[in-house]
């Protein structure tokens, strides 16, 4: 089944690139030309990935990512921006963003990204039945089938991102793992070394799975090395 691609930006020749381009890999889309109706179309249409612009009229890329998110839709968002700024990576990816990257850009790296992304919701969609196959670490149980976090039975809402972020540290509990190690693995591409979007998925992974984030008690930090998932703590 084709998977259906959402385009939000206000400059038509951009949505003309993108779109040309993602038909040719086989993919459908859809667009809006500012956020008021790209929020609508998110939320009605249920595309599989949704490429969102920062600035826009009526509603920018930044509120509708946050609005996105509040209504706890899980689709997978990569923002494009031709600003560089440090606080609008760091903004973005907050407000729930799993991916970035600026303008101007390669329509073939920003397509390596696409795939990549679109990969994990086949994988996420590719079991309908009961997880059978399960990794539990005290409080904690990952369905590895369905992809679904578990916090003292309870379901967490996690992103796609967060969710392998998780799996990731879990599955080596103890073991420190880089920044450049979690970004390879989790990411799976190059971030042109800009390693900041690791900390800041950290950050939101550790709001939802810990007792209190400003003092994690199961993703350490290990200062100058990484990261790592303390098992019994």
């Amino acid at each position: 089944m084709e998977k259906t691609i959402l385009i939000i930006d206000d400059e038509k020749a951009i949505v003309d690139i993108l779109t040309l381009n993602l038909r040719m890999a086989g993919y459908q889309t859809i667009a809006a030309y500012d956020g008021e109706e790209g929020l609508a179309m998110a939320l009605s249409e249920n595309p599989d990935l949704i490429l969102l612009d920062v600035m826009m009229p009526r509603l920018d890329g930044f509120d509708v990512c946050r609005q996105f998110r509040e209504q706890n839709r899980m689709t997978p968002v990569i923002m494009l921006t031709a600003r560089e700024e440090e606080q609008d990576l760091v903004l973005g990816l907050e407000l729930g963003a799993d991916d970035y990257i600026t303008k101007p850009f390669s329509v073939r790296a920003l397509m390596a990204r696409v795939k990549t992304n679109i990969r994990r919701t086949v994988h996420a969609e590719a079991s309908d039945a009961p997880g059978k196959e399960s990794l539990i670490l005290g409080r904690f149980t990952l369905d590895l089938d369905l992809s679904q976090a578990y916090k003292d039975g309870e379901p967490v809402e996690l992103t796609q991102r967060e969710y392998h972020l998780l799996r990731c540290l879990t599955v080596h509990p103890g073991k420190i793992l880089s920044r450049e190690e979690l970004m390879q693995e989790v990411w799976q591409y190059d971030y042109f070394g800009d390693l900041r979007a690791v900390d800041v998925a950290v950050c939101r992974l550790r709001e939802k799975i810990e007792d209190d984030a400003a003092q994690p008690k199961y993703i350490i930090t290990k200062r100058g090395a990484g990261y790592y998932f303390q098992l019994n703590p």
